[in-house]
């Protein structure tokens, strides 16, 4: 892919609106485990190359497991996940790729077995966030394989 516009040619007020939801999804208390698997597996659903390297290193960074990274693409098929957050995947593929072999009202059904509707809307807003950085480093050519950790997040 061939970078469009840089990150740090990106206007300053997208980055610093970007990070603001950044900064409100990591303070809603949602697992970041969890967050951390949703997020690399939207970004295989959006196939956003540098977004996946990104979360893949963030989140060995912050002691993920590499076999649960590396298989949530078939996370159905595997028991690497917890029930709560193979709820989670499910609705973030069902918020993603709506009407995809999904039932919403199933995952939606099942979401709420494990999460109350001020955690639902918390994620729901986390998977339409990283749809938003998917799509954005995807129409600039962000190019994958550059990103660094500098920080590693705390998974408490």
């Amino acid at each position: 892919m061939t970078t469009r516009i840089t990150l740090n040619d990106v206007p300053q007020g997208i980055i610093t609106s970007m990070m603001k939801v950044e900064s409100y999804v990591q303070g809603t208390g949602l697992d970041p485990k969890m967050l951390d698997l949703v997020r690399f597996r939207v970004s295989q659903i959006n196939q956003c190359a540098y977004c996946i390297d990104m979360h893949f290193k963030q989140a060995i960074a912050a002691g993920e497991d590499a076999q649960r990274l590396y298989s949530v693409s078939a996370w159905k098929e595997t028991d690497f996940c917890t029930e709560s957050e193979r709820a989670a995947l499910r609705w973030a593929e069902s918020v993603t790729s709506p009407g995809v072999h999904i039932d919403e009202q199933v995952a939606f059904t099942e979401l709420t077995r494990f999460y109350d509707q001020g955690q639902v809307a918390n994620l729901t807003f986390a998977v339409v966030q990283i749809n938003g950085w998917n799509r954005l480093a995807r129409s600039f050519g962000f190019e994958p394989g550059s990103y660094a950790v500098t920080r590693v997040r705390s998974r408490e």
